[in-house]
C-alpha cells in the first residue's frame, strides 16, 4: 500500500515520507478499512512535533486518527456483514503505530462506525476527534434544547463541530472568531450570534443576547486565556468545558468564591480518555445528526497523499478555515 509516515519528530517537510509499505492484515476483533479520505487534526501535529516533550512511541508512524472508507477485510470474531460497509474511523492511531494516512488501516471493529448512505466520505473523514470531543463538551451535562451555548473559537475543528451539534440539538449558539473571514464560515454553520473577540466585548455581547442571564454552556479552546471572560458570561450552575491548550505548562487560577457561589462546573475533555458510555452516546448522536443531514462541515483543503506535508504546514500556520483532508482515492 502507499502510505505517508515518519520515523522521527520534526517539521513536516523534513520528516514526512511517502512510500510503499506492506498491506496490513486484521487480527482478532479487527477490521481493515480501505481509506478514501484521511482527516488531519491538531493532535496529529502535536504527535509529529513532540509536543510537551512527548517521545515517539513507535519507530515508524503513519499519522492521523480520523478517516473514512470501506471495510474490505475482517479478523476472527468479526461478523461477515461488516465487509463492504461504508464507515468513518476514529482513533485509528491511538496506541498503535499506523493511522489513516495510508491506503489501508487496521483498527478494532468498534472504531469503524457505519456511515449513512446519504453522507459523503469527505464528511465522514471530518468526524472522529472533533465531533466526539465536541459532543462530550456539550452533552455530558444534559440536554441542550432551548439553552444558550458560547463556543470560544467557533472556526476551529472542534468549534465547528460544536456549532453543528448544538444547532442539531436545538440550542442557541454564540461563537467567537478572531478574523473577519471566519465569520462567513460560522454563519453558514448556523451560529446565531458571532463576536469578533479582538474588536468586541464578548461578555457584553453575551449578556445582551441572554437578557443578562448568561449562557448555560461554554466550549473553550483556550480556557487559560478566556477564563475571566467565561466566568463573566456563564449563567448560574453553568458548565465550562475545556479541551485544548497550546502551552504544556499552562495553569488555571480560578476565582474560587465566585465559582462556588454561582455553582459553576468545570469539565476537562480529552477524547482518548472518554468513558466507553460517553463514546457510545457520541456515536449514537453523531449518527442521528448525520441522518438528518445536519452535519455539514467546512472543508478548507483536500490534498493528495503526496502533498500531506502541505496540509500539515497549513494547519500549523492556522490560515486554513475548516477541515484539511488527504485523499487516498
Amino acid at each position: 500500500m502507499k502510505a505517508a509516515f515518519y520515523e522521527k519528530c520534526g517539521t513536516a517537510h523534513d520528516v514526512l515520507l511517502i512510500s510503499e509499505l506492506p498491506d496490513p492484515i486484521p487480527g482478532p476483533g479487527e477490521v481493515r478499512v480501505r481509506i478514501a479520505f484521511s482527516g488531519l487534526n491538531p493532535t496529529d501535529i502535536k504527535s509529529r512535533t513532540g509536543f510537551a516533550g512527548s517521545k515517539q512511541k513507535f519507530p515508524r508512524i503513519i499519522p492521523h486518527q480520523d478517516g473514512s472508507g470501506v471495510i474490505d477485510m475482517i479478523g476472527s470474531g468479526v461478523t461477515a456483514e461488516r465487509i463492504g460497509q461504508k464507515v468513518w474511523v476514529y482513533e485509528a492511531q491511538s496506541g498503535r503505530a499506523f493511522g489513516t494516512a495510508a491506503q489501508y488501516v487496521v483498527i478494532p471493529s468498534q472504531n469503524a462506525v457505519v456511515l449513512p448512505d446519504n453522507i459523503s466520505f469527505e464528511t465522514g473523514a471530518c468526524l472522529g476527534i472533533p465531533a466526539m470531543t465536541a459532543h462530550r463538551c456539550l452533552f455530558a451535562d444534559g440536554d441542550l434544547r432551548g439553552k444558550w451555548v458560547l463556543i470560544q473559537g467557533g472556526a476551529g475543528a472542534v468549534g465547528t463541530a460544536a456549532i453543528l451539534l448544538s444547532k442539531w440539538a436545538g440550542a442557541r449558539v454564540i461563537t467567537t472568531v478572531s478574523r473577519p473571514e471566519q465569520e462567513d464560515v460560522v454563519r453558514k454553520l448556523g451560529a446565531d450570534i458571532i463576536v469578533n473577540r479582538h474588536t468586541e466585548d464578548v461578555a457584553e455581547r453575551v449578556k445582551q443576547a441572554t437578557g443578562g442571564f448568561g449562557v448555560d454552556r461554554i466550549v473553550d479552546v483556550d480556557l487559560v486565556s478566556n477564563l475571566n471572560t467565561d466566568v463573566t458570561c456563564l449563567k448560574k450552575s453553568g458548565v465550562i468545558s475545556a479541551y485544548a491548550t497550546e502551552e504544556p505548562s499552562a495553569q488555571l487560577h480560578i476565582p474560587f468564591l465566585k465559582t462556588m457561589f454561582e455553582g459553576f462546573v468545570f469539565r476537562f475533555v480529552f477524547v482518548y480518555t472518554m468513558p466507553e458510555e460517553a463514546r457510545n452516546e457520541a456515536i449514537r448522536d453523531i449518527t442521528a445528526c448525520l441522518r438528518m443531514e445536519s452535519y455539514t462541515p467546512e472543508i478548507a483543503l483536500t490534498l493528495p497523499l503526496v502533498d500531506i506535508a502541505v496540509g500539515h504546514e497549513a494547519m500549523e500556520q492556522g490560515k486554513a478555515i475548516g477541515k484539511i483532508l488527504i485523499s487516498l482515492e
